[in-house]
């Protein structure tokens, strides 16, 4: 089967599949036994900077599981080690940025970058990835949008307000501005690099833009996320993803993709109502449902594909990354569930 005729970038062109594509967020990572194996060995940032390694994350679920896309094992944060902020993935604690960016001085002196020098290791990844593949799934890349990497670089690292950000936004909004243009252009380099190498699609993950309001969106971020999307290589379909954005997803619209990633927390076909039949969506099984026991999660991946209702351009997925304790057999049943029950000759 050519390339472009898989399933996951037929749906994401809106086109007819004979059953409803899934992949998962954080599908590689701490739930799988063989991936906490490899940890045992690595720390996590050697583990993203060797391309064998890396490949081998990317590789393991699509090798236990038949899943309809593998997506690339980096982090968002990549791209801006480089940049002279002090990146540590601390254990236990997440990443923390030693020099966060409180000031225009500070993102002044934020060291400019061209990221196809300074992350070689990301596109060897993905070629060895490519050649395994061999044709089989498409391999989804993926970055930070702009301003959920900018909250990192602001807060210097996980936050519950993202009062820092704001404060530099709504105090400075030259320093923002300035912060965000830098953040496009090194991301768009970034992804076109991953694109250059292999990757069949690619997903911008804006995780933490659901703590803004509508207007600040449209003020603060929509111009960058757009300018992002726009920078990026023809033909590569773009999955636009965010979390708590109900009130913003006309807007991320409006900003660019394909498809738009929707949470657990809306209603797949109001929102689909919402965006219109011009886009695909992606989504969106709560991560926490992986808990409850397999009748359960039948019942609410039925619920799902019911609000899809067979439409075009549904890929499933979770409203999220899988969550670390979830039980390995669970991830094998949503999946053949998803193929069987959206499959033209299955139960619907």
């Amino acid at each position: 089967m050519p390339i472009g005729d898989l399933p996951l970038l037929r749906a994401a062109r809106r086109e007819a599949t004979d059953f409803t594509p899934v992949w998962l967020m954080r599908q590689a990572g701490r739930y799988l036994p063989e991936y906490r194996a490899l940890r045992e060995r690595y720390k996590f940032l050697d583990l993203c900077k060797s391309p064998d390694a890396a490949a081998t994350v990317t590789l393991q679920p699509v090798k236990r599981f038949p899943l309809d896309a593998a997506i690339l094992f980096a982090d968002i944060l990549l791209v801006v080690e480089p940049m002279g902020v002090g990146l540590e993935f601390a254990r236990g604690d997440g990443p923390v940025i030693h020099t966060p960016l409180r000031s225009r001085g500070d993102v002044e002196r934020l060291a400019r970058i061209d990221a196809r020098d300074a992350l070689p290791f990301v596109f060897e990844t993905v070629r060895i990835v490519r050649r395994e593949l061999d044709r089989r799934v498409p391999l989804i890349g993926f970055a930070g949008a702009p301003f959920t990497v900018a909250s990192y670089l602001v807060e210097g690292g996980a936050s519950r307000d993202y009062l820092e950000t704001k404060t530099l936004m709504y105090r400075d909004p030259v320093a923002w501005h300035a912060l965000m243009g830098v953040l496009v252009g090194v991301t768009a380099d970034y992804l076109n690099g991953q694109i250059e190498a292999g990757v069949q699609a690619v997903q911008l993950f804006d995780s933490w833009v659901g703590a803004l309001s509508a207007d600040d969106y449209r003020t603060f971020v929509l111009p960058y996320s757009r300018a992002l999307i726009r920078a990026l290589a023809p033909g590569i379909p773009v999955i636009h993803f965010g979390t708590g954005t109900a009130a913003l997803l006309p807007s991320m619209q409006e900003a660019g993709g394909d498809v738009i990633g929707l949470d657990w927390r809306v209603d797949l076909g109001q929102a689909w109502a919402r965006l219109g039949p011009d886009v695909a969506v992606q989504g969106n099984l709560d991560p926490a449902v992986l808990m409850a026991d397999p009748d359960q999660i039948r019942l609410r991946v039925r619920a799902i594909l019911a609000r899809a209702a067979g439409r075009p351009g549904h890929i499933f997925n979770l409203g999220h990354g899988v969550l670390q304790h979830t039980p390995v057999d669970h991830v094998a049943a949503l999946i053949d569930m998803v193929h069987e029950l959206s499959s033209k000759s299955g139960e619907r």
